[in-house]
């Protein structure tokens, strides 16, 4: 079974819309990693969305905050205005759908891997470099977890003979004795410096993993942030991808 995977739209349905595009006929079920709002000037379309078709969700950091049930004091401007606003605009049932979702890991039964937002162990952990994993080692539990919050679409091998990055270069064999941490990087505000929208594909049955990465109208995404009165900067980066 094909499985779609996304993470970290942030309101950005022009993304969103790309992605699916993209990837349209190649997967049977869509699994996403948290953060479906925040930033974006499309909070209610996306979690509509996320409601009719994704099979599987965890909640993100975003998803907390835009809803009232997590502090903002760890926030920047920028995100704390987006924050409110959003929570401000969000329908009483999208946002009851935002504060229900689950806290990761969570374990997909028919394919025997895990979902979290930042990490296996904290939700709210950024996995940037190696040395990030290195301590994570003895508490995996299955050989192949989705992660995000980073923006950053690649992941992690972990081997007995030590831990290396993985290059989001197309596709990935999943070997039988290692474990993996696989980012599948950020649909709707990426930041590696490529500005397409990120996603990833998994076929259980080839043990495959392959990256994508789509173009989208970044231009009518940042002039709806702009028209919301949501700060400039929000707008800017999703041109630059950072």
């Amino acid at each position: 079974m094909p499985y779609l995977i996304v993470s970290d739209i942030h309101g950005n349905y022009e993304a969103l819309e790309a992605v699916l595009e993209h990837a349209r006929g190649r997967y049977d079920k869509i699994l996403c990693l948290g953060d479906l709002v925040g930033y974006g000037a499309d909070p209610n379309p996306v979690a509509e969305w996320a409601k009719l078709n994704v099979a599987s969700v965890v909640r993100g950091n975003h998803d907390r905050a835009c809803t009232g049930t997590d502090s903002l004091e760890y926030f920047n401007p920028s995100a704390r205005a987006s924050a409110l606003w959003t929570r401000g605009v969000l329908t009483p049932a999208n946002l009851s759908y935002l504060e229900h979702l689950a806290r990761g890991p969570l374990r997909i039964m028919d394919g025997d891997f895990d979902l979290v937002h930042g990490s296996p162990l904290d939700e709210d952990e950024y996995l940037v470099g190696v040395e990030d994993v290195q301590f994570l080692s003895n508490y995996l539990e299955t050989k192949l977890t989705f992660f995000g919050h980073t923006h950053l679409q690649g992941g992690f091998l972990v081997a007995p003979h030590g831990i290396r990055g993985i290059v989001p270069d197309r596709m990935v064999q999943l070997e039988p004795d290692y474990y993996y941490l696989i980012n599948p990087g950020s649909v709707g505000q990426p930041r590696d410096g490529d500005p397409r929208a990120a996603y990833a594909l998994y076929s259980r049955e080839e043990r495959i993993v392959e990256y994508g990465r789509v173009p989208y109208d970044i231009g009518k995404a940042a002039s709806k942030i702009l028209q919301a009165g949501l700060p400039e900067s929000l707008a800017m980066r999703l041109f630059e991808g950072v």
